[in-house]
């Protein structure tokens, strides 16, 4: 069992085939897929697994904080499975290659930021955009 799947059975939700599907797909996915590739991904293990399901799946994993919905500025919204641990996201323009990362430095900024203006900082969320200094990194 996956871990979307067990925080679904954790949290009330009934697991049909077609969810277990889409759960072991975003949970297995290494990079943030849109709800077309999810779909694409989906109808490799089941193919009677409608678009309309997935977009529905999503939308219940988002409501009951089992995955989070990114909007990299693609055009599209794009999902992870909500993490252990806080990261940031850094977006290649080029690809729309998404990377991970955590700095202490930013964190530390950021709540120093938020106390200078009167601020408990309780949540956040960092993307950066950027594209390769080596044109032949694409």
């Amino acid at each position: 069992m996956n871990s979307i799947e067990k925080l679904c059975l954790e949290k009330g939700l009934r697991m049909t085939d077609q969810r277990r599907v889409i759960a072991r797909v975003v949970s297995g996915a290494e990079d943030h897929p849109d709800v077309e590739e999810i779909h694409r991904r989906s109808n490799e293990i089941d193919d009677r697994i409608s678009i309309a399901t997935v977009y529905r799946t999503m939308r219940l994993f988002e409501d009951y904080d089992i995955v989070e919905k990114h909007d990299f500025n693609d055009g599209r919204s794009r999902y992870e499975e909500v993490p252990d641990e806080h990261h940031d996201h850094l977006i290649n323009l080029r690809t729309g290659e998404v990377i991970e990362f955590m700095n202490e430095e930013i964190e530390r900024l950021q709540e120093k930021i938020a106390l200078e203006h009167g601020f408990k900082l309780v949540d956040h969320r960092l993307e950066l955009y950027g594209v390769p200094l080596d044109e032949k990194k694409t």
